[in-house]
């Protein structure tokens, strides 16, 4: 019989406005956002590829969602990643704002492109 391999733990990292997730204590991937007033906005996510095809990237955004939804805030996911997430993911549709042209603009100012 196979180990069964370790569950992958997310943690928030406010510091550098990402969520992470771990496997085996090695971070295997990453959510990045900034936050605007009430608002969490989703701009990039990735796996590492060595995680790749685990399902990392939908625990990872699941679990990063839902704690923005116990912090009350809303959640704007310029990244496509999420976007096509919360397509799949209904259960986030009352706390999901549209993508504007003014947030795509606020974006690129806080990261600097």
């Amino acid at each position: 019989m196979s180990e069964q391999s370790p569950t992958p733990v997310v943690r928030r990292v406010e510091a550098r406005h990402r969520y992470e997730i771990l496997v085996d204590e090695s971070r295997a991937g990453l959510t990045a956002y900034r936050d605007r007033d009430d608002r969490r906005v989703f701009f990039h996510t990735e796996i590492d590829d060595a995680y790749a095809g685990q399902g990392l990237a939908a625990i990872l955004v699941e679990q990063a969602l839902t704690d923005v939804r116990a912090s009350g805030m809303r959640i704007v996911p310029v990244c496509p990643y999420v976007a096509k997430f919360l397509q799949k993911h209904t259960e986030f549709a009352d706390i999901t704002d549209p993508v504007t042209p003014e947030v795509e603009t606020w974006l690129d100012a806080q990261l600097g492109r």
